[in-house]
């Protein structure tokens, strides 16, 4: 009955102060990553698995490819 974050990595970028002022509706931040390129699960922001985006409905999802060990995904979820 533990609830634990996740969270859906699509990739990470840098960002000057400046640049993240200059933000704003419709702004569009370059990911350095290639889109056919696997993203990563996290739990409490520990990386757990690897997958695809996928859209399910008009909601976006991840298909797992690989997952870590039941140590690793406990370890992860107790923080």
């Amino acid at each position: 009955r533990l609830r634990v974050p996740i969270i859906v990595r699509l990739g990470e970028r840098g960002l000057s102060v400046r640049e993240v002022l200059a933000l704003v509706p419709g702004s569009i931040i370059d990911l350095d990553k290639p889109a056919e390129d696997e993203i990563e699960l996290l739990v409490n922001n520990r990386p757990i698995a690897t997958g695809t985006a996928v859209k399910i409905g008009e909601n976006f999802g991840i298909r797992l490819s690989a997952v870590g060990n039941a140590r690793e995904r406990l370890e992860a979820a107790r923080g």
